[in-house]
């Protein structure tokens, strides 16, 4: 029953979307289905191996795919609705997929230090309604002040999503590419099997790779540097304890780089001009230098025996 009654709001949002009462309420129980089974498989994911491992794009792109290739049948190609319907049943998956991963992960965690369930699965509804008042002013600061999908603040997945749906609708997706890649797919989880059975440290995960390839290359390298230090690491034999430091260092660089990112874009917000933060020339070397040293400071740390 709650599920249908939560329905309703989203069955108001596609409608306002397709603007036909049929395709809006199919498209909810879609999102319905789509959004039960890619949850559990995200959650089983993120409960089992962790956060990192939850396939939320993987699951984003295939509900896309199958909502457009269903619009497409019901509106006909050159539909200049059925893309942004496809993305927006795709986005409520998508942030299904997310919330379950995070919750598991959650009780996980609740679990190895001995936490109460109910009061985690509270607070967790809590967060989740706090996140979803707040995310929108966010959202609305980041893109006010550096344009989200602009090379200021590239948003590589949501320009994979919008390509599948509008290559969908316009008849230009290049179905080849898409069947190469799924080949790829399947060598690479083949690859990894037996790289697995044969007990070798060198692993071949899919959805590692596939993320190194549709991301950008300023994305791509820090995360490659990341892992080049943490494979350091273990190799020199410094233990867990400073594995765990590394790591926490790491996540604390991540968090504060989005806040930062927040609070350097809140006066832009506020005043409506981009040009708000003077420009100081002759500090180009500025940034790659500290980018050096923290990487040096992290080798350090995760090497230190």
């Amino acid at each position: 029953m709650a599920l249908l009654g939560l329905l309703i709001p989203v069955f108001f949002l596609y409608l306002g979307i397709i603007k036909s009462v049929g395709i809006a309420a199919i498209l909810a129980i879609v999102m319905m289905i789509f959004g039960f089974l890619f949850s559990a498989v995200a959650a089983y994911m993120a409960g089992v191996v962790g956060s990192s491992n939850n396939p939320i794009s993987g699951v984003t792109i295939a509900t896309i795919l199958f909502s457009s290739l269903l619009l497409l049948a019901l509106l006909g190609t050159g539909s200049e609705v059925g893309a942004a319907g496809a993305i927006m049943v795709g986005a409520v998956v998508c942030c299904a997929a997310a919330i379950g991963g995070d919750n598991l992960q959650d009780l996980k965690t609740g679990y190895i230090l001995g936490a109460t369930p109910w009061k985690q699965q509270v607070m967790q509804v809590v967060g989740t309604l706090s996140a979803a008042v707040v995310l929108g002013l966010v959202l609305d600061i980041l893109h006010t002040a550096y344009t989200i999908g602009s090379s200021t603040l590239s948003a590589p997945q949501a320009t994979l999503m919008k390509s599948v749906a509008d290559g969908v609708f316009s008849g230009n997706l290049p179905w080849g590419f898409v069947s190469i890649g799924a080949v790829i797919a399947v060598i690479l989880i083949l690859m990894d099997i037996r790289q697995e059975k044969i007990g070798s440290d060198f692993r071949i995960p899919v959805l590692a790779v596939a993320v190194g390839i549709y991301l950008p290359i300023e994305l791509t390298v820090p995360i490659f540097i990341g892992g080049m230090i943490n494979h350091f690491g273990k190799k020199s034999g410094a233990g867990g304890s400073k594995e765990k430091k590394g790591l926490l260092l790491a996540s604390g660089l991540i968090t504060g780089e989005a806040l930062m990112g927040i609070l350097v874009a809140l006066p832009i917000f506020i005043t409506g001009n981009k040009d708000w933060w003077p420009s100081i020339g002759g500090l180009s070397l500025v940034g790659p230098i500290a980018f050096i040293g923290v990487i040096v400071w992290l080798y350090k740390i995760v090497t230190k025996k």
